[in-house]
């Protein structure tokens, strides 16, 4: 049944300067309706789409003290994680051209580093969903989530190293095994609801996780929670974290306050 969902964040600066920024935090891409949205800031504002087809907006962040609320109400087609077990891989070869990108290495995601460790632990495995999968439970067990044991410079191998990392960790590591295993993967970021899990022990944030691409389309992995979820909003695709960057300022500010909601 399609699920109804009110999403949105807010965000406090201070900064001695207009400052000029890019936002990332509007419902992108297929399989969701946006129902309506609204922008509470005093700053003049505007949207595009990224070479990735993201919604973004640039504004001017105001000197001094200043607040930025999104929120937008969202009806998904289908809200539930989908199981597709048995769906095999797509040849290197048979690949659309737009994907060889996504089994490249980029900025965090880093196949040439860890290639003999992922043909070591995946490669003598049947290529195909349940591949995908037991690198998704790998990470899952290998990394620990501990909040602020990674900051924005940190790689998928220095994640694999550490043994620790946060979401969007999990994900860079999780593309990086795929991509050395010649399997497009891509990095996702958005809202998921708390709806039927525990509650968890951090404070809701924006949630990473990565699509891989099989059988001539995109498929749902998510490396930190690893089991299906309910109500996932697409805010974002890219190669890694570094496309999909939340917010983007071109000078100095500081955050003073930052939410997020989904429910």
């Amino acid at each position: 049944m399609p699920l109804a969902l009110t999403v949105g964040c807010t965000f406090g600066f201070e900064t001695p300067q207009p400052v000029s920024a890019v936002l990332q935090v509007a419902p992108s891409g297929v399989g969701h309706e946006v129902r309506g949205e609204r922008w509470d800031t005093g700053a003049d504002h505007h949207g595009y789409r990224d070479l990735y087809g993201n919604r973004c907006e640039r504004l001017v962040i105001p000197a001094g003290t200043s607040r930025i609320v999104y929120e937008a109400e969202v009806e998904l087609a289908s809200p539930r994680d989908r199981i597709e077990s048995g769906t095999p891989e797509t040849p290197i070869m048979e690949l659309p051209d737009e994907h060889i990108a996504f089994v490249m290495p980029s900025r965090f995601c880093l196949p040439d580093e860890l290639g003999h460790e992922a043909w070591q632990r995946f490669g003598d495995l049947a290529p195909g969903w349940e591949r995908v999968q037991a690198i998704v439970d790998f990470v899952h067990d290998h990394l620990e989530w501990v909040a602020g044991s990674s900051n924005p410079w940190t790689t998928a191998v220095d994640a694999y190293r550490a043994g620790q990392g946060v979401c969007r960790d999990f994900a860079h590591l999780a593309i990086t095994f795929c991509r050395a295993l010649n399997i497009p993967a891509r990095y996702v970021f958005g809202y998921i609801p708390e709806i039927d899990v525990p509650p968890p022990a951090e404070p809701m944030d924006f949630a990473a996780w990565f699509e891989a691409y099989l059988d001539g389309e995109w498929h749902t992995f998510d490396a930190r929670n690893n089991r299906r979820r309910v109500g996932r909003v697409v805010v974002g695709r890219g190669r890694d974290a570094v496309d999909v960057a939340l917010i983007t300022t071109f000078g100095a500010v500081t955050l003073t306050e930052f939410d997020v909601r989904a429910g």
